[in-house]
């Protein structure tokens, strides 16, 4: 219950924290371990009930599950890194998946090399890299979670005073599909608060003939938005600079704020408006299952760039405590 009131508290503040994750899988875990403990008191009790055998085969198929989660996962990996490397082409940036799964294959498999254990150096070497590695798996998980949960919504309607809208890279002065889903995701919030303003937040890259905010206004301007209701802001380069020059559009007092962008990139683009002193809830627009994957581990370790003070002290005493026990 405490870890369950936590998380809950968590929610209604603020839930744009790793907190947010953390705190629902401890609640969710411990729920796991009262149900498992309600179910030993009354297999205690009725052990050769029909029940209390079904109980048992549930419980050891839940477990056995479990387990294998990770495995699942591993080779989810692999089958999506292998599609988008088919329909996205052979690029670095669409290596991500398969390198993330040689990488734990690596570390595991590594494990089971006996002249790693023979020799104390190498093994505390080892020790260091694949906890440390461990570490940032574990935060990569509560970091995913944490992005499903600012992407849910009770609420329908929050009478939002602005709704931006962030911008990437268009072809020319073309709107590609996956700008359009962000604009898309934008005008349906508009739609649902008709007295909030559009901004579209992006400037003008490498290879664009025009910015980006310019690019996303036409588009909204062709889907019958009134043109009263958006403002552009076409100075930034980076997210960071989306929600500084975006804020600065904002007339006061400031208080209902939507930002639009992308699902996987939802959560990081929460966490830097947080840093702004933003306050604001996220929306996501749908992209390719297997693109997101991808681009989650992209997200992740853009999230590592801005903490990671927190994380790197976290791994340094991780290499410390190996090194002198």
């Amino acid at each position: 219950m405490i870890m369950l009131s936590l998380f809950l508290l968590i929610m209604i503040i603020d839930r744009r924290t790793l907190w947010s994750g953390f705190t629902f899988l401890m609640a969710l875990g411990s729920l796991g371990f009262y149900t498992l403990f309600i179910l030993m008191v009354y297999i205690s009790q009725f052990p050769d009930s029909i029940i209390s055998r079904i109980l048992i085969y549930i419980g050891l198929i839940g477990l056995f599950l479990f387990f294998l989660i990770p495995f699942i996962l591993l080779i989810f990996y692999f089958i999506e890194g292998i599609n988008i490397l088919k329909k996205e082409g052979f690029h670095y940036s669409n290596l991500l998946s398969l390198f993330f799964v040689f990488a734990i294959l690596l570390l595991v498999s590594a494990w089971f090399n006996g002249s790693i254990k023979e020799d104390p150096l190498l093994f505390k070497g080892y020790a260091m890299i694949e906890i440390s590695a461990f570490y940032l798996l574990f935060i990569m998980s509560i970091y995913v979670v944490s992005a499903i949960l600012n992407l849910m919504h009770i609420r329908k309607n929050h009478n939002f005073q602005y709704i931006v809208v962030l911008g990437c890279a268009i072809f020319k002065d073309k709107v590609p599909p996956l700008l359009a889903s962000r604009i898309e995701k934008g005008i349906e919030l508009y739609r649902k608060n008709p007295d909030s303003i559009l901004i579209f937040s992006g400037g003008q890259g490498q290879g664009e003939d025009m910015a980006e905010a310019e690019a996303m206004a036409e588009y909204a301007l062709k889907k019958g938005v009134d043109p009263s209701r958006i403002l552009i802001e076409n100075q930034s380069k980076d997210t960071y600079e989306n929600l500084m020059y975006s804020r600065m559009k904002m007339e006061e007092p400031v208080k209902r704020v939507a930002i639009v962008t992308t699902s996987y990139h939802v959560f990081r683009a929460l966490i830097l408006a947080k840093k702004q002193g933003i306050r604001c809830v996220g929306y996501g627009s749908q992209t390719k299952w297997y693109f997101t994957l991808n681009a989650l581990i992209r997200e992740f370790i853009g999230y590592l760039s801005i903490r990671w003070k927190i994380h790197g002290f976290v791994l340094l005493l991780i290499v410390i405590f190996i090194g002198i026990i």
